[in-house]
């Protein structure tokens, strides 16, 4: 590991003035689950390394009419536990036990899990974000593709987004807000990811001397959510897809429905042709079916990944009949 400054600022305006303008001369530490092991393998080597730790407004979930508010320092373990999540989110209760080991929950924080940098291996590998060869091919389009995108891969971009949180979050119509040098900002969660076309670009929305400070949740008493994830093991490992829905009901007909898929595409990815379909019909098998094929319609499957496409499909369907059925498997 390279040396590099530690600093702990105590406010969030001291956080924001210790950051860079630029990618590359500082990060953001906080549980440290995903950014250590970044500096280990020399993918990243900040200049400086600012400690928000410290800061007490980034801590804390609180519920109330407005809906539930979690600091971004939050650990997941935390808010797995937290009883108004358990009984108001409980799709979003099961994602946060899914999505690491116990020692991990309890040191990661959400607004950590919501910013981890993709799991592709040739990133990891120290290869970029949009890996390519000498000549400009795109490594990852002739290389092993067994994990990477399904949608929106038309670009250089064929990472998947990798938080499982994310999915669920947006499907509860979550909105992140971010602290700068020029103020406050607040967006809608699935705004905050975007596919980037070149290697100076980021995968969030989010600029090098911002910090995240809190998700905010609207009410969900009238939705029915689900997550559902389809991984090669039981034990705790990434995701092959994953899918979240939550579906708001006129009697037994959908009346509204989101329905968004993660693990296969750079970002976390809404499906509206699955929500149209999904439109004033009953939720049965047949009507699940069709909106799971309706989701992965336009899916491009790369060189070894084909796979991925009925997983996906089968990840949509089962959650869609798992919301219908209160949440259950």
């Amino acid at each position: 590991m390279r040396s590099f400054e530690y600093v702990s600022p105590t406010t969030k305006a001291q956080a924001v003035s210790l950051l860079a303008g630029n990618w590359g001369q500082t990060e953001v530490f906080a549980g440290g689950t995903d950014l250590l092991a970044l500096m280990k393998d020399d993918v990243l080597a900040p200049k400086r390394l600012v400690n928000i730790k410290q800061i007490k407004d980034l801590q804390g979930v609180t519920y109330n009419a407005q809906g539930l508010r979690v600091g971004a320092l939050t650990n997941l373990g935390e808010l797995a536990d937290d009883a108004n999540v358990k009984k108001n989110y409980p799709a979003l209760a099961e994602a946060l036990i899914e999505a690491a080991s116990p020692q991990i929950r309890n040191m990661a924080t959400l607004g950590g899990n919501l910013c981890q940098r993709p799991r592709c291996w040739y990133f990891r590998n120290g290869f970029g974000l949009l890996p390519k060869d000498e000549t400009g091919k795109e490594l990852i389009i002739e290389g092993d593709n067994r994990y990477h995108a399904i949608l929106a891969n038309d670009g250089p971009a064929k990472f998947v987004s990798p938080s499982t949180i994310a999915p669920v979050l947006i499907a509860y119509a979550a909105k992140i807000r971010l602290e700068g040098p020029k103020g406050k900002r607040e967006l809608p969660l699935e705004k905050f990811y975007v596919v980037p076309k070149t290697e100076t670009e980021r995968e969030h929305d989010l600029q090098p001397n911002e910090i995240v400070t809190e998700v905010v949740v609207p009410p969900a008493t009238d939705a029915k959510a689900a997550h559902y994830e389809i991984r090669q093991k039981e034990a705790f490992d990434w995701p092959l897809a994953v899918a979240a829905v939550a579906l708001r009901m006129n009697g037994s007909n959908v009346q509204s429905a989101r329905v968004v898929m993660g693990y296969v595409a750079p970002v976390p990815w809404i499906s509206m042709e699955a929500e149209q379909a999904l439109s004033s019909q009953n939720i049965s098998e047949d009507t699940a079916q069709r909106a799971a094929a309706a989701a992965l319609r336009n899916a491009k499957a790369l060189s070894h990944n084909s796979y991925k496409v009925q997983l996906a499909r089968v990840a949509v369907k089962r959650a869609l009949l798992k919301a219908a059925s209160g949440g259950a498997a």
